[in-house]
């Protein structure tokens, strides 16, 4: 195979292995890289929402059929919760089958966690909170937050109308369509700076928490990433195959994404690159446009795993025995929670804590134990996150008849993207 040394794959790699060394052997100076990988995620963060919004827009107005629009949408919610209870379900299992939590000495739960447990006390995730958070205090504080469910709302609305403008609204749209290429070539110029920030992140994490914070909680990082290795090979697997596309190639057509979220712990640094992957790959523009922006806040599948062995993985390091019917209550209560804390900074931890709550007899003290293998755990969520919503979008396709690959996109399905489009 013929590797191409000036592709994003090639270098991401290269600059992750030079940041392990350099952590390794500089951890002081390793630990202060931080600033590089951040500097890349604030730059992506800076045209997340407004492309979001005008992919939103352009998608919904360009489609002009409201009705198409609350059919793609009420089919897209459907999914997301169907599969988003399969990664649940399948955290609950890995912690029930294998009990990674047994043996571990909770006497070691140490580290100030006190921001995330303050920050489920105060609110947010109850069902009021949760839908007054959706809708935004104004127009330009949506975007100027970045917060994506209240943008997901605007752009909505502001497509629908534009849309029932009919050929009043064609200018505007055109115009928008025109800004969207503005932000997408701003992407690209921030993608050079990609490598970068993939050896500032590796080098802070080797630097910061050593390989030691990984091998001591080894069990339970491994039981992990099986987890949801599981979940994408067989829940991902056998939806893909049911809609005609292997799932392996198509991973193997997002490989520049994933390594991206691997390098930087962030599955938001691939968004804008993804919507145009997913267009490329034959997925229609309105249906990248309404599915990936939803699924960055209501289809967090590495997340959903992740929370549900983490909770067992706590109640059986400090010898709680939840039934059957707790854990149930666990896997209802999760469905909501981790709704509510999409696009949250330390979303996971907090989710967790206000989960945790609920379960007074599980001390939410536990959740010091995964501190020091969260960075790593974070990874492994935010790609799980990205296969998931990247499949989500290419079955809504599917469902609507609005895949159709075309060029050298139909050699990375074969024959098989060839006869379901």
């Amino acid at each position: 195979m013929k590797i191409n040394f000036k592709g994003l794959t090639f270098q991401v790699i290269v600059a992750m292995i030079l940041g392990v060394l350099f952590g390794t052997f500089f951890p002081e100076q390793g630990a202060n890289m931080k600033v590089l990988a951040d500097i890349f995620v604030k730059a992506i963060k800076m045209v997340i929402a407004p492309i979001i919004f005008l992919t939103i827009v352009t998608g919904i107005a360009g489609m002009g059929d409201m009705k198409k629009v609350g059919r793609i949408g009420g089919k897209t919610l459907l999914y997301f919760e169907i599969v988003s209870t399969f990664a649940l379900a399948i955290g609950i299992l890995f912690a029930n089958v294998f009990h990674p939590g047994s043996g571990v000495n909770a006497s070691t739960a140490t580290g100030d966690i006190s921001k995330y447990t303050e920050a489920a006390a105060e609110g947010g995730h109850g069902f009021m909170d949760y839908i007054l958070g959706i809708i935004p205090d104004s127009f330009v504080g949506a975007l100027a937050n970045g917060e994506l469910i209240p943008v997901l709302i605007l752009a909505i609305l502001f497509g629908a109308s534009l849309s029932g403008m009919g050929e009043r609204g064609k200018v505007i749209l055109d115009f928008f369509e025109k800004v969207s290429e503005v932000f997408f070539r701003i992407v690209n110029i921030i993608m050079y700076y990609s490598a970068v920030a993939a050896f500032g992140a590796m080098a802070y994490t080797i630097g910061k928490f050593g390989i030691g914070s990984l091998v001591s909680l080894g069990k339970l990082f491994a039981l992990t990433i099986l987890a949801m290795a599981v979940f994408v090979c067989v829940v991902l697997g056998l939806i893909a195959k049911y809609y005609r596309f292997n799932i392996f190639k198509f991973i193997g057509y997002i490989k520049d994404e994933i390594f991206l979220v691997f390098g930087t712990s962030s599955s938001e640094s691939a968004l804008p690159k993804m919507v145009e992957k997913l267009e490329k790959f034959g997925c229609s523009k309105s249906v990248v446009g309404l599915v990936v922006p939803t699924g960055y806040s209501f289809n967090l599948d590495g997340t959903n795993i992740y929370l549900a062995f983490s909770a067992l993985f706590i109640a059986q390091a400090y010898g709680v025995d939840l039934s059957i019917g707790q854990q149930l209550a666990l896997l209802g209560v999760l469905m909501l929670t981790s709704k509510g804390a999409a696009g949250v900074t330390g979303a996971g931890f907090i989710t967790l804590a206000a989960t945790l709550a609920v379960f007074p007899s599980v001390p939410v003290e536990g959740i010091a134990l995964l501190l020091g293998i969260d960075r790593f755990m974070s990874t492994a969520r935010a790609i799980t996150n990205l296969i998931g919503n990247g499949v989500a979008t290419v079955v809504i396709s599917k469902m609507e008849n609005e895949f159709k690959p075309v060029g050298a996109v139909g050699t990375v399905q074969g024959k098989e993207a060839k006869a379901s489009a």
